[in-house]
């Protein structure tokens, strides 16, 4: 019954044509596994890049402030300076208080003025990593793109 089989051609024109799909096409099979397995690589990769572009964010962002900090405390000690010298002055041609007054006036508007200039910079500032979110969506689109 073998040798009928094998005389017949049947099994061998089966096993030869198994043979020659999996040279030329993968199986339905593979695909769904090469397409989950690129997925999950590819959703990786974006954690690991929204990972790092909110890390360059924050570094930025820290830095900044750790500047604005540190020219606030040195910018502070000759403030100081100058707004005494600025009442003694004053004192010259005022009474003591009517020219601290004038001079404490004057610092504050400046102060708030600087404020307000450092918080809007701040407030334009955004953590969300950008390019991750962009990057995203287009690799949503191919994954559609792909199933289909």
């Amino acid at each position: 019954m073998q040798g009928e089989l094998r005389n017949s051609g049947f099994v061998e024109r089966d096993v030869q044509r198994d043979l020659n799909r999996q040279d030329s096409e993968p199986t339905l099979g593979d695909l769904f596994t090469s397409l989950t397995s690129d997925l999950t690589t590819l959703v990786r990769k974006e954690i690991d890049l929204a990972r790092t572009e909110t890390m360059e964010k924050v570094t930025g962002v820290t830095r900044n402030v750790v500047m604005m900090v540190a020219g606030g405390l040195v910018a502070y000690a000759g403030l100081i300076a100058l707004i005494m010298a600025a009442i003694f002055l004053l004192n010259q041609a005022l009474s003591l208080w009517v020219s601290a007054l004038i001079v404490g006036i004057v610092v504050i508007i400046i102060g708030a003025i600087l404020l307000s200039i450092g918080r809007s910079s701040l407030n334009n500032m955004t953590v969300v990593p950008e390019k991750t979110v962009e990057t995203m969506k287009d690799n949503t689109e191919w994954a559609k793109e792909q199933v289909k």
